[in-house]
């Protein structure tokens, strides 16, 4: 079935395929022909595809691997995340050497790095376009202070919202925090890790048989409390509609979403995504999919 208007302004674009991370840790020729069959898949599923998330290190590998897939498709460029290390200057080489080499078959247009620090932030920002730039700070602690720094330089910002173990999810508060101080700076964000369920729930963690089980934080519930931080929500209904588990407590048409007793206008959601809640990278793009479909909203 074809998502409401409402599901597709709060999904287009959103999940970045980052299937060469744990927990699947594809290699890389596995990895390229899964995005592939992604960019080919119905169009209501292909809808949802973002970039292709690689580090700087593999660029040069994943160049290799994906060079048929480009011959087959030049029409449509592979947009990729490039993940950066400690080299930031070799880091911003490495992403220019790369554009220009592939020559338009493919274009990192993003690049998500870490920084713990004001000195740290201003570094990244100096050698790369912040406007291509997201930052990954701890969201443990006010991350007001940090985001002010990334305003002032033009960049995003990065949550991490999940691991391979359990300590690694924050408090659904952690979350709604950042959101709001997000929403307060107008810096745009994107996550990563832990969100490759619609709705928060009770999940194993890894693909393992004796994989550890832990309550996931749901990619609907973050990127709804993401419109609600832009709207001004309040940080204790942020943490409830993060920790919303009821699918029932969220119904999607046309016109909007109703979560309880709030409401969220299609446009609302639209622009939300437009210049702020940007996307989340999963290690798996048909989870979410198969999610969704279970859930009869696609």
């Amino acid at each position: 079935m074809p998502p409401s208007a409402a599901l597709a302004a709060l999904t287009t674009g959103l999940i970045d395929y980052a299937g060469l991370f744990p927990p699947a840790a594809l290699d890389m020729a596995s990895a390229v022909a899964k995005y592939d069959a992604y960019l080919r898949s119905p169009p209501e599923q292909r809808a949802l595809l973002g970039r292709f998330v690689v580090t700087v290190a593999r660029l040069d590998e994943l160049a290799e691997a994906a060079a048929p897939y480009f011959a087959q498709d030049k029409e449509r460029p592979w947009r990729l995340s490039v993940l950066g290390g400690a080299e930031l200057e070799a880091d911003a080489r490495a992403v220019r050497a790369f554009n220009t080499a592939m020559a338009g078959a493919a274009v990192a247009d993003v690049v998500e790095t870490r920084a713990m620090s004001r000195d740290g932030i201003l570094a990244a920002a100096n050698v790369h376009d912040p406007e291509a730039l997201f930052i990954e700070i701890p969201s443990a602690s006010d991350p007001a202070p940090l985001l002010e720094y990334i305003a002032r330089a033009g960049a995003g910002a990065k949550i991490r919202t999940g691991g391979v173990v359990p300590d690694a999810i924050p408090p659904s508060a952690d979350v709604g925090r950042f959101l709001l101080a997000c929403a307060a700076a107008d810096v745009r964000f994107k996550a990563t890790a832990g969100l490759h369920h619609p709705m928060r729930a009770a999940r194993a963690l890894t693909y393992e048989a004796d994989s550890p089980t832990a309550i996931m934080h749901g990619f609907l519930n973050v990127f709804l409390a993401a419109a609600l931080a832009r709207a001004g929500g309040a940080a204790a209904d942020m943490a409830a509609l993060i920790g919303e588990t009821a699918r029932a407590a969220v119904r999607f048409d046309d016109a909007g979403v109703t979560w309880r007793s709030r409401r969220f206008p299609t446009a609302q959601l639209r622009d939300a995504r437009a210049d702020f809640a940007i996307s989340f990278g999963s290690c798996s793009f048909c989870e979410p999919i198969e999610d969704l479909v279970a859930l009869g909203l696609l």
